[in-house]
């Protein structure tokens, strides 16, 4: 161990984390309970320290450079170690116990909650959990649900809001359906293509026209309030499906086409109410969530 190289404190490695995950250097001091003064005076020691610039600001809001890029996932590693230590040492992972509510939308609950459950049972063993399955917006004010994976911020003042990821998403189909409908290009004549419409037709043809593709109800033979059935409807081979890169990495089957339209952006806020900050079983499981959808 190199112990000469280990000078900067740990309280100015959690400010920078705090900064990049809140965008703001007032949103990372109400966060951390200290002053705005504090986490800046914190910043410029760590960059002196470092002799780096983590930060571009511009106005209110600030940005990871390159270089603080390139440091943030080791901060979050050592932000991880510190969370474990606390645990450990003041024996509330084998505490915590009781019941987790949270609400996805059905493809989310189904491909990218449950490879955390392992991690989630290390921590709190006697933790249990209930993965509500379903695209409405569930109402944490009256607790439907613990925790929510939501696509946009809420704005009751009374829900915590973090924005941890933003998922790139695209067109998706399998070979069955281009052999028979050939591959679905831009400059094209689409009026032969299938897309499967998730939730209302009329709301996505509209969007999809306004991407320059020329679409009528006709290329929507099949439609679900279900992502999972719009994406086994598409993985049998009869129409074109949105999906993230996230969880289309998993069907191999899949490839993307009609790559000439640029990835949506799907932002995933989590959501809880502010018992957040008095709950220990909600605080570790909204942070479990928030490091994994976050890598």
């Amino acid at each position: 161990m190199n112990w000469s190289s280990l000078s900067f404190d740990w309280n100015q490695a959690r400010a920078f984390l705090a900064v990049a995950e809140e965008r703001s250097l007032s949103a990372a001091a109400e966060v951390l309970g200290v002053t705005q003064p504090t986490i800046s005076r914190q910043i410029a020691a760590l960059e002196k320290e470092l002799k780096v610039v983590l930060f571009e600001r511009a106005g209110r809001s600030v940005s990871l450079t390159p270089v603080g890029l390139n440091l943030i996932d080791h901060v979050r590693a050592m932000a991880r170690g510190a969370n474990m230590v606390s645990l450990a040492a003041s024996g509330q992972a084998q505490a915590i116990e009781g019941l987790v509510r949270i609400s996805a939308a059905d493809m989310t609950a189904a491909y990218v909650l449950p490879p955390m459950l392992d991690q989630l049972k290390d921590l709190a063993p006697n933790l249990e959990l209930d993965i509500l399955s379903e695209n409405t917006v569930s109402d944490l004010l009256v607790r439907e649900a613990d925790i929510a994976l939501r696509h946009a911020r809420p704005e009751q003042p009374d829900l915590f809001a973090k924005l941890v990821c933003e998922d790139r998403a695209r067109f998706y189909a399998v070979a069955k359906y281009i052999e028979v409908y050939g591959q679905p290009s831009l400059k094209d004549d689409h009026s032969q293509h299938q897309f499967v419409s998730f939730g209302d037709i009329e709301g996505m043809l509209g969007h999809l026209t306004s991407l320059g593709l020329t679409l009528t109800k006709q290329n929507f033979r099949y439609a679900s309030h279900s992502q999972v059935v719009e994406w086994e409807i598409a993985r049998q081979g009869h129409g074109v499906a949105i999906m993230t890169d996230r969880i289309a990495c998993e069907f191999p089957e899949f490839e993307p086409v009609l790559t000439e339209i640029d990835p949506f952006t799907i932002p995933t806020w989590l959501v809880a109410h502010r018992e957040l900050q008095s709950s220990r079983r909600i605080r570790l499981v909204f942070d479990l969530l928030t490091d994994c959808l976050s890598r």
